[in-house]
């Protein structure tokens, strides 16, 4: 996990419906810092199924979600199309194992979700929660920076 990340109060716990909860389980907004944690305390805390972090458009943080990117254990063609043409950068796979979470540093003017054919892209940078699941092998450990245009140029 990138200090970049486990270096910020900007955690959550979630539960099973995928809701930001506190670290003593009670629920959590992605508008309230007071209601975020440590990454220490929360990975130690123990309601919900995991943890999260909290985008703020403050800390210039981007996440890229490909949803349904994986299938048996393979990026899907229009997936690796997306992660070849942005600058390698911390990938984790999501909850499911299908889909998967680019990092970077850098802004977007909003979030924004494009669903067409079999393609189903997201970002965001404000005012969300990321599920945080397991590293994708071989990428690296930092966030690299976003071009600026480089997600609209994609899509």
């Amino acid at each position: 996990m990138p200090s970049e990340l486990t270096s910020r109060a900007r955690w959550v716990r979630y539960s099973s419906r995928k809701v930001p909860l506190r670290v003593d389980g009670r629920f959590a907004s992605v508008n309230d810092p007071s209601s975020w944690s440590d990454f220490a305390t929360a990975v130690a805390a123990k309601p919900g199924e995991g943890v999260g972090f909290v985008l703020t458009a403050h800390d210039r943080i981007v996440v890229v979600d490909l949803d349904h990117a994986v299938e048996g254990g393979q990026v899907l063609p229009w997936a690796q199309r997306i992660v070849d043409a942005l600058p390698a950068t911390y990938m984790e796979r999501g909850r499911s194992g299908a889909g998967l979470h680019l990092w970077f540093r850098g802004s977007v003017p909003a979030g924004r979700r494009i669903r067409r054919g079999e393609m189903a892209v997201e970002w965001y940078s404000d005012r969300r929660f990321m599920i945080v699941g397991g590293r994708v092998n071989g990428t690296p450990l930092e966030l690299a920076e976003l071009p600026d245009g480089a997600l609209e140029a994609l899509v």
